[in-house]
């Protein structure tokens, strides 16, 4: 009798024992998930720091891509740029704007291939070949021809469509050569739509250039929307995506001109089944003061 009262108090010391043992571990563990848990916290808060600086940085890069803002007389633009992904905030899809020495505005649409840092290369180098052909005087119909001869010597691998718009804000004489890019959408004044088709190949194609130069006149309420294909093809059907865009622009276009773009990306892109870069600019000219064109 007194062995098992001996076995059975050192079996309490024992379970007595482990007790304390399990207790100290239960409070190193609970400092430890403590430690783990702010550690976790210093880890997020610097992250959120990273990519708020991140954010600014790209965001600075992006607007250092962009032309300034160009503003000419009689004529309203706009335009609207949301990359693919945040983590990648310039990509291929890029746009020129400027004046030529005889008042008409020029446009440049690229959309280059691929994405990210590469890509935006190439946007720009072809957007700064088309800016100086045409500021050199080079026709239209002659410039996505030109800009290909010129680059593809230096860079195999260049490959991107363009879409180049020549506007006259004091006669709305409207000018566009393409090289395998979408076409530019007009929505007129009794709303009905028009997209301007012009064949051509672009830089990198094979026999590069545009067929032929689309002439036509904006009257002022008539809405011209250029665009990248990041807009119409966020879905299985492209197709549906244009007829898509002409309700979308048809729905909008009375809106100031300054929010069309944006209004515009945001239906057609609520419900995209991939992300893409997306471009948009709209110009409308506005009603002359005296009527008729330049003095």
């Amino acid at each position: 009798m007194a062995f098992v009262e001996e076995e059975l108090r050192a079996a309490l010391d024992h379970s007595d024992a482990l007790a304390a043992e399990l207790s100290l571990l239960e409070r190193e563990l609970i400092e430890t998930n403590s430690g783990v848990l702010a550690l976790y916290v210093q880890l997020e808060e610097r992250d959120q720091a990273l990519r708020r600086s991140h954010g600014q940085v790209l965001r600075a890069l992006e607007d250092a891509l962009r032309p300034r803002p160009l503003h000419v007389n009689g004529l309203e633009m706009a335009v609207h740029y949301a990359p693919a992904s945040d983590d990648s905030p310039t990509g291929g899809d890029l746009y020129d704007w400027f004046t030529l020495p005889d008042g008409t505005v020029h446009i440049t649409l690229v959309d280059a291939l691929g994405h990210g840092v590469t890509s935006t290369r190439t946007a720009l180098t072809v957007t700064h070949a088309v800016r100086t052909l045409a500021l050199e005087g080079h026709p239209l119909d002659s410039i996505v021809a030109r800009t290909d001869a010129i680059l593809r010597p230096y860079d195999h691998d260049v490959m991107a469509t363009l879409l180049l718009a020549r506007l006259d804000p004091a006669t709305g004489h409207l000018a566009l050569a393409n090289g395998s890019h979408p076409p530019a959408l007009v929505i007129r004044g009794n709303r009905t739509a028009d997209y301007l088709e012009v064949r051509g190949r672009g830089v990198g194609y094979p026999s590069p250039g545009s067929d032929r130069v689309l002439t036509t006149t904006l009257h002022p309420g008539d809405l011209l929307l250029l665009y990248t294909d990041g807009l119409t093809e966020s879905r299985r059907d492209p197709v549906e995506g244009e007829a898509r865009l002409i309700d979308a622009a048809r729905r909008h276009r009375s809106h100031p001109t300054a929010v069309i773009p944006g209004a515009i990306a945001s239906d057609m892109l609520g419900d995209a089944l991939h992300n893409d870069d997306t471009l948009a600019i709209a110009a409308r000219l506005l009603p002359h003061p005296f009527g008729g064109g330049r003095p």
